[in-house]
């Protein structure tokens, strides 16, 4: 008996699914992030910014970049400890799309080159750029931070001006395994935390002792070998004169292999791209960074940097699972209707949203600091305050936020030809990099009790917003007792409280929507609901239409 068509249709039909999300722009159609850049760059910088930030988001959208992205963690970088012949090599090999990524960063100067951008606003464009990649690949991200970070401390070494110093602000990837003076560009890793100690990077027991003409010899280990292909490495280790940052090369002046050798790669739950490794110093050569002995002052300088990205990082990887939800729910019908119309899917994606909105306004808020930090001594303070609490805030929510949008999906979302599982493996990562929780928490008290005028500059921050939202009033009033005797144990309680408090401040600043569903759902006090959707109503339609990823 012949099969009808139509019979065929509805074993093998594919309907009711949504199309890809490709080929939008995740710029244009990110108007948190647009409006973020506007107000800490101000408006004629950001139109200026616009056509260059356009053109990377369209093509950042295409499928080929989507395509790069899944190859890079697909197929993860392979150790290759020994060559035929048996001589040491302590290198990993790549895919293609790998190198595809660090080239787009490096040209893009988010790898480095931003510290020589003199425009306006560099910082935070810079940041902006780090949350759209973050919706691509998060794994290249690692070394684009670690050497961004780097290059403030190689600064104000001149003995590392030629070549690092020339070749980390090159806005050029080179993935050659040879000496740094015959590269175009170069990237820059760290190893800090040692099996014993962890984030307590004061009980490292690595050693170093000098070897003559300004080197030491660096004799221990790293549990954590961060971005193990780079050019060189910040190393930390303890001095005579007690724990010390070292600058360590790949490659010594005469051409030699320094003695660090990778004992094992890292099999990572996400960052799967990116190569992690545990390593061993031989006596391998490095110079000083700073002040010998001082090399916690030196890694709390390059962390606040790195830290900045972790909250990027996150930013970006939220904003990503929830304009997967949205673009889903838009295209599938239930009960009769698309998802995005039924009430209660609408409430829970618009509470997405709004969390959204206020991770992205406090992350670019930071960045702005970075740009003013040298003019503004209020800056300065602000960037040492805040940037632990973003880290804290922001990295600390993407789990959750990930695993809401990949509901939205249902089983769609669970399997691996979908982007959810690498965006949910990805998120708790950032939580635990470069300082986990607890200490960013401990860090946010630090900075208020050995900067007396961090208080201050966070008050005059926030009072710039009294007055427009009772329920952000209210938020100031009990953060102000909670900042009057700080106690550790109230610790997280007193960093979320100024992370709400920063992204109301920012997003007020607007009078829009995003500021009063804001101050509606996560500072009135009594409105219930820890999971999303489970607060006050929100003007849903309005949020979403502003949430779409791909322009109406």
């Amino acid at each position: 008996m012949m099969t009808r068509a139509t019979d065929l249709e509805a074993t093998e039909g594919v309907f009711n699914q949504a199309p890809p999300l490709q080929g939008h722009n995740r710029y244009l159609g990110h108007a948190a992030l647009r409006d973020a850049l506007a107000r800490e760059c101000g408006p004629a910088a950001a139109a200026a910014m616009e056509p260059a930030l356009a053109r990377l988001g369209e093509e950042l959208a295409g499928i080929d970049w989507i395509t790069r992205g899944e190859l890079a963690n697909r197929h993860p970088p392979e150790l290759r400890l020994y060559d035929a012949q048996g001589r040491r090599l302590d290198r990993f090999d790549f895919h293609p799309a790998w190198h595809d990524c660090l080239d787009w960063l490096k040209r893009n100067h988010v790898a480095g080159a931003a510290w020589a951008d003199g425009q306006p606003g560099a910082q935070v464009k810079r940041a902006a750029l780090f949350q759209l990649f973050a919706e691509v690949e998060c794994g290249s991200l690692c070394p684009a931070t670690m050497t961004h970070a780097a290059l403030p401390l190689l600064m104000r070494e001149p003995a590392l001006a030629e070549p690092w110093l020339r070749l980390a602000l090159a806005p050029a990837y080179d993935p050659r395994f040879i000496p740094a003076a015959g590269k175009r560009g170069l990237l820059i890793g760290m190893g800090l935390t040692e099996r014993q100690g962890g984030s307590d990077v004061r009980a490292n027991i690595s050693r170093a002792d000098a070897a003559g003409d300004g080197w030491y010899r660096i004799t221990g280990h790293k549990w954590f070998f961060s971005v193990a292909m780079s050019d060189a490495f910040l190393v930390t280790a303890q001095g005579a004169s007690g724990l010390g940052c070292y600058f360590m090369p790949r490659f010594l002046p005469d051409g030699r292999l320094n003695a660090l050798h990778l004992v094992r790669a890292k099999d990572k739950l996400g960052d799967r791209s990116n190569a992690s490794a545990e390593v061993r110093f031989d006596g391998a050569l490095a110079l000083p960074l700073g002040e010998e002995g001082r090399g916690i002052a030196t890694i709390i300088e390059m962390a606040s940097y790195t830290r900045l990205d972790c909250a990027n990082g996150s930013a970006g990887i939220m904003r990503a699972a929830l304009a997967h939800a949205l673009h889903h729910a838009r295209h599938r019908q239930a009960f009769g209707k698309p998802l995005i119309a039924q009430p209660l899917m609408a409430q829970v994606l618009a509470d997405m949203a709004v969390e959204v909105e206020g991770h992205v306004a406090l992350c670019l808020r930071v960045a702005a600091t970075l740009d003013r930090q040298h003019d503004n001594p209020a800056e300065a303070t602000l960037k040492r305050l805040l940037t632990p609490v973003a880290k804290y805030w922001v990295c600390k929510r993407a789990p959750a936020l990930v695993a809401e949008a990949m509901e939205v999906l249902g089983g769609n979302g669970y399997v691996e030809e979908s982007p959810m599982p690498r965006l949910f493996r990805q998120a708790p990562l950032n939580a635990i990099w470069e300082g986990a929780s607890n200490i960013m928490c401990l860090d946010v008290l630090r900075a208020l009790a050995r900067d007396k005028g961090a208080g201050e500059a966070l008050a005059a921050e926030l009072a710039t917003a009294r007055g427009r939202h009772p329920a952000y009033d209210r938020h100031l009033d009990r953060l102000g007792k909670l900042l009057a005797a700080p106690q550790e144990a109230d610790a997280r309680r007193l960093a979320e409280a100024i992370a709400l408090a920063v992204s109301a401040a920012r997003l007020l600043q607007d009078n829009g929507i995003a500021g009063e569903a804001f101050c509606l759902g996560r500072l009135q006090q009594g409105a219930g609901g820890n999971a999303y959707g489970g607060g006050p109503a929100l003007a849903a339609a309005a949020l979403l239409q502003r949430a779409r990823p791909d322009l109406p």
